[in-house]
C-alpha cells in the first residue's frame, strides 16, 4: 500500500518505520523544511537516538505528494490538527482511509480527533464523508521504533474498515485489535494524559507505588464513569485504549505527561516544566475539554485537581490533601 504520514514527530516516525518494514511505500510530510532535511540526510530522528530509519521512507514538505496513496496516517499533535486538515483537504479523496494516531480532545466542541478531522473537512467544502479510523493503545514511540512487542486497537464504526487499517500494522512485534466504540477509544486517549500529569506530580512530591496504584485505579474509574454517560462501551475502558494506555502513560519514563507532571510536583510551573520536557505535552491541551466533560457528564475529582494545579496555580500538596479528604463513599457506586 501507499501510505502518507502527516507529522514527523517521534510517534509519526516510529509508525512510518513499522509500516515501511511491513512492506508498504511510505511518505512522511512535515510542515518544517529543516525537519525534512535532517530526516532525509541522516535517516535518524533527534528524539529517537540510535534508531536507524529505513532508507526507503520518503520525506517531503509538499503535502500533496504525501496524500497520493490509499491510506493517510495523521500523527499531528491535537493543537495543530485543524490547520493540517485545512491544508490537506484539497488533496484528499473519497476512496482513502484516514487513520488518526494522535490523542486529544478539542476544547469548546468536545470533539475527539477523528471528529475534528470530519468537521474541518466539511468546513473546507469536501463533498464526501471520510472513512476515519482511530489508532490507540499503550504505545511509546521509543519502544515501537526498536520493535518491542506492542499491542494497539484500530477503532471504526465500520468493522471491515477497522480490519483493513489494522492489517497495515500487524507483524510479529505489533498485535492489533479492532473496536467499533470510536468515541470511547478516543476519550480514553485524551483523558489518560491528564491522569498521567497527576501521576508525575505524585512522583515529584516524593510519594510511592501505593499512591500511584490508587491514582491509576481511581483514574480509570472516573474516566469510565463519564464515558458511560457519553454513550461509550464499558469494555473499551478495560481494554488497550483504556486501562492499558493509562498504566503505561502513568508509569513510563518515556511519558512526556508523566515527566511534565513530575517537574510540577517538584515546584515548577507548567510553563517551566513543559519547556524542560521539550516536546508537546498533550495532557495540557486536553485539560479544558476534560474540565468541561466533568461539568457536563459527571464528577472527575483527579482531573479537576490537575486542572486547579496547572491552570490556577494551586499547590500540588493542597490538591492531594483535598482529594484524600473527600467524603467516604462505596467503591460499588
Amino acid at each position: 500500500m501507499d501510505i502518507g504520514v502527516l507529522g514527523a514527530g517521534t510517534w509519526g516516525i516510529a509508525l512510518a518505520k513499522l509500516l515501511c518494514e511491513n512492506g508498504h511505500r511510505v511518505t512522511v510530510w512535515s510542515a518544517l523544511p529543516q525537519e525534512i532535511e535532517w530526516l532525509s540526510g541522516g535517516h535518524e530522528h533527534t528524539h529517537l537516538p540510535g534508531v536507524k530509519l529505513p532508507a526507503d521512507i520518503e520525506y517531503t514538505d509538499n503535502i500533496e505528494k504525501a496524500l497520493g496513496g490509499e491510506f493517510v496516517l495523521s500523527a499531528v499533535p491535537s493543537a495543530y490538527l485543524r490547520s493540517t486538515v485545512r491544508t490537506a483537504a484539497p488533496f484528499l479523496r473519497a476512496e482513502q482511509t484516514i487513520i488518526d494516531a494522535a490523542k486529544g480532545m478539542e476544547s469548546g466542541t468536545l470533539f475527539t480527533l477523528t471528529e475534528v478531522i470530519a468537521d474541518e473537512m466539511k468546513k473546507c467544502g469536501v463533498a464526501f464523508s471520510p472513512k476515519l479510523v482511530a489508532l490507540s493503545g499503550p504505545t511509546h514511540a521509543e519502544e515501537v521504533a526498536v520493535g518491542m512487542p506492542t499491542s494497539v486497537v484500530c477503532a471504526c464504526e465500520d468493522e471491515e474498515c477497522a480490519k483493513k487499517a489494522a492489517a497495515l500494522f500487524m507483524n510479529s512485534c505489533m498485535r492489533v485489535y479492532t473496536n467499533t466504540d470510536v468515541r470511547g477509544v478516543e476519550l480514553c486517549g485524551a483523558l489518560k494524559n491528564v491522569i498521567a500529569l497527576a501521576s508525575g506530580m505524585i512522583s515529584g512530591m516524593g510519594y510511592g507505588d501505593n499512591t500511584r496504584a490508587m491514582l491509576i485505579t481511581r483514574g480509570i474509574a472516573e474516566i469510565t464513569r463519564v464515558g458511560l454517560a457519553m454513550g461509550c462501551k464499558r469494555r473499551t475502558f478495560m481494554g488497550l485504549a483504556g486501562i492499558g494506555d493509562l498504566i503505561v502513560t502513568c508509569t513510563s519514563r518515556h511519558s512526556r505527561n508523566n515527566r511534565c507532571g513530575e517537574y510540577i510536583g517538584q515546584g515548577m510551573t507548567y510553563k517551566e516544566a513543559s519547556e524542560k520536557v521539550g516536546m508537546v505535552v498533550e495532557g495540557y491541551y486536553a485539560l479544558e475539554a476534560a474540565a468541561e466533560i466533568s461539568r457536563r457528564y459527571g464528577e472527575m475529582p483527579i482531573i479537576n485537581a490537575v486542572y486547579d494545579v496547572v491552570m490556577n496555580g494551586r499547590a500540588p500538596s493542597d490538591a492531594m490533601e483535598a482529594l484524600m479528604s473527600r467524603a467516604m463513599r462505596s467503591e460499588l457506586d
